[in-house]
């Protein structure tokens, strides 16, 4: 019989001629990955691990079983060399032969950048090492198949008609032996074999995820020498342009989030408790559906989201920009998520790429989607595929109609234009394209403890995070004909190339906090929208000194009705509407304890009045040059405050911008330090990459495009301060002397 052992302690770990001995799983980027300036270390380190003969589990042959290493691994086995993998986010293995008395493993990991293995591009950090478990297989002669691209060898396809379902289990094997399936108490024997299942209990989402238990047993002469199994649930679902998405036969909206696998300083190499803790979050908020963005996340949690009956969209990290030399990675990932997790009831749709036309679209863009959904549907034929867009990407361009159904990522009020475009841009695609299902694959903006009673887009404030995405559920609410909808991002996460916000390395879209200590106040929205569970949440907890006479408290709530105390007196009820917000204008006087009441529930703050504003509730950006609240803003005439379509509207704003690109283009090719008493550069450290650039993106003609949406203030801004206070003064001055349309 198989036997299993995990081998994650005491590997001896080699960075750059400096050897530790830790234990997996383990990551080199857990700092440098989440501090800022893009900068963290991406190359080559060793790990290695000496195994004595009686360390190995009792078999005839060997495996070492790899569950995820970042970017590319290579593996030796007492000096030779066994394979190598290309790929961070998917398992795989390697046999092991001629065992000796001791035996050494030498796993070579890269993170280098190069041209030919996904992702290159993309704001989140790569985080280098080997930070999945590690684990030795001993199997007999005979046996399931270990070579199968890193799959269980075990593929269970559920059918229904009517009453009945027909579970059609496929087993792959090694060797001799007669197959023995089980399921649901029945058995059959064959390796290509169907049990009808009359009256199934359904795997029906969060409502009831039950999972049936498939049993492949390899018999030789009466004696079991191999056993596989895997969990697996019996449901129908269809994705309906006009409907949404459908569950056995009924509607069933998709609303969640995206996620990231990251947290501080140990990065990407989660145990179990953080994968738990992660879908007790989502799950609290209500979420129903997750996009595990950008690549292949671990079985743990994949299994998690068959146990609580997340719907689940799964990709490869095939993301913002077509590499030529990459074709044949894009391929060899997408066969392994589709192997490693076909019999994952959670999953309904396999994702080929994510912005891939951010560096632009063309014939061998298109020509690997074309491949990569004929592959998708030949390994399953019982998932739709589907693409998440960038914005920018015209709702004709041929590759946006490849796949089954697309989503697009849109970040109206946040990168541009305004947050109530939402709903008007999906209308548009929708009248065009009726037949063809929508969603929005992406949406957010970012907070971190900055406050406001005067949020606007671009302050990273919780209050405007708040009002951005109270806007969007509206939108959402009002569009049931969108497939699913998933928030970017669930927690915050590491994106070492950013600059922004006043923290240097991360993006704080989450809804929860890189920690997953704070939950901000947008994810209450969220949980007052989807959960069944009563919720009576007041915003703006961390927001107490205020200095207008009068202020507006916001609660949210799913129950009927809120009324508000100020000081144990009652200011108003609120009756519950089509959306669960609730608002209230109150005075601002002295010291005063806010208490929401609906029904059996309260929820309390204190809020205080003060004469000068809390500069500690004010965005501190590092490096800051300038206090953008002294800018210079004459009425009638143009700032950095208007956008950059506005000012272009113009004939002399044409004129004003083209001098403004004069300045940003000087200062952009300069790496020089902004302020007096920046510290100057060590010996030996990197060279900051000079350039237009936003999280590590270069600036390219569709993001232009973008930027009309922006005000120069926010495009400034997100260049992560490569402008000095004259340089930004200068622009300003320039707008000043420009009339605004009338």
């Amino acid at each position: 019989m198989r036997e299993t052992k995990i081998i994650n302690s005491q590997w001896d770990f080699t960075k750059q001629g400096e050897c530790v001995t830790l234990d997996l799983p383990h990551t080199w980027n857990g700092k440098d990955g989440q501090d800022g300036g893009n900068d963290y270390f991406r190359g080559t380190c060793t790990y290695e691990k000496t195994l004595k003969k009686e360390d190995f589990p009792s078999g005839e042959e060997f495996y070492l079983q790899f569950d995820g290493v970042n970017s590319s691994a290579t593996v030796y086995f007492n000096g030779e060399k066994l394979t190598t993998h290309h790929g961070g986010y998917s398992a795989f293995r390697v046999k092991l032969e001629n065992i000796k008395d001791e035996n050494k493993i030498k796993v070579e990991v890269d993170n280098s950048p190069n041209d030919f293995v996904y992702p290159q591009q993309a704001d989140f950090t790569f985080y280098g090492g080997i930070y999945r478990s590690v684990t030795l297989i001993g199997v007999s002669h005979n046996h399931f198949s270990l070579d199968r691209f890193g799959s269980n060898a075990i593929a269970v396809t559920p059918d229904i008609k009517g009453n009945i379902a027909s579970v059609n289990v496929k087993t792959f094997t090694q060797g001799l032996g007669e197959i023995h399936v089980f399921v649901d108490g029945k058995e059959l024997v064959g390796s290509d074999v169907t049990f009808e299942i009359e009256s199934p209990h359904l795997w029906n989402g969060t409502k009831d995820p039950f999972l049936y238990t498939a049993t492949a047993q390899l018999v030789v002469d009466g004696v079991v020498e191999d056993e596989v199994s895997t969990k697996f649930g019996i449901r129908s679902f269809k994705i309906d342009a006009e409907k949404g998405f459908i569950l056995n036969g009924e509607v069933y909206p998709l609303r969640g989030v995206s996620r990231h696998q990251d947290r501080p300083e140990i990065g990407n190499a989660l145990s179990y408790e953080h994968h738990k803790e992660d879908m007790d979050l989502i799950c609290e908020m209500g979420a129903n559906t997750i996009r595990l963005a950008h690549y292949q996340h671990a079985q743990e949690f994949y299994d998690l989201c068959d146990e609580r009956g997340m719907v689940v969209w799964a990709e490869i990290p095939y993301i913002s920009k077509h590499l030529e030399n990459g074709v044949e990675n894009t391929k060899t990932q997408m066969t392994e998520l589709i192997y490693q997790n076909y019999n994952h009831p959670s999953i309904v749709v396999w994702g080929l790429s994510n912005e891939i036309t951010m560096a632009g679209s063309g014939k061998s863009v298109v020509d690997n989607h074309r491949m990569l959904n004929s592959l998708a549907h030949s390994l399953d034929s019982t998932r739709p595929t589907t693409v998440a867009v960038v914005t920018m990407c015209p709702i004709d361009d041929e590759y946006v109609h490849i796949s089954d159904v697309i989503s697009y990522n849109h970040y109206f009020g946040w990168y541009g234009g305004k947050v109530d475009m939402y709903g008007p841009w999906f209308d548009k695609f929708h009248k065009k394209y009726p037949n063809k299902p929508i969603g929005i694959s992406e949406y957010g903006c970012e907070a971190l403890n900055w406050h406001t009673s005067n949020p606007e887009q671009g302050d990273y404030t919780e209050e405007y995070q708040a009002y951005y995405h109270e806007e969007v559920i509206k939108q959402i609410i009002d569009r049931p004909y969108l497939w699913a909808t998933h928030v970017w991002n669930m927690f915050d996460f590491a994106a070492d190339a950013r600059a922004e916000g006043g923290e240097n390395g991360m993006n704080h879209k989450g809804l929860v906090t890189f920690d997953r200590k704070y939950k901000k106040d947008s994810f209450y929205a969220y949980k007052a929208w989807l959960s069944s569970e009563p919720v009576l949440h007041i915003c703006s907890k961390r927001y107490v000194d205020r200095v207008e006479d009068k202020t507006s408290i916001t609660v949210y709530s799913n129950l009927d009705e809120v009324e508000l105390f100020v000081n144990g007196e009652s200011v108003g009820i609120r009756k519950k509407g089509k959306y669960p917000f609730f608002k209230f204008e109150i005075a601002n006087v002295g010291e005063s304890v806010i208490t929401a009441k609906a029904g059996e529930f309260t929820d309390e703050a204190h809020i205080r009045k003060v004469d000068k504003f809390n500069e500690a509730y004010r965005m501190k950006e590092e490096g800051a040059v300038i206090n953008w609240f002294e800018i210079d803003t004459p009425t009638g005439y143009y700032s950095v405050n208007d956008t950059i379509g506005d000012i272009m509207s113009t004939l002399g704003g044409k004129i004003a911008m083209l001098r403004i690109g004069k300045i940003m283009l000087g200062a952009l090719k300069d790496d020089k330090p902004k302020e007096k008493g920046d510290k100057k550069k060590k010996k030996g450290d990197k060279k900051k990459k000079k350039g237009a650039s936003f999280a590590g993106f270069s600036f390219n003609t569709g993001m232009l495009k973008l930027a009309y949406g922006f005000t120069v203030k926010r495009a400034v801004s997100m260049m992560g301060g490569k402008f000095t206070k004259e340089e930004i003064l200068r622009m300003n001055a320039i707008l000043n002397k420009v009339k605004k349309k009338k």
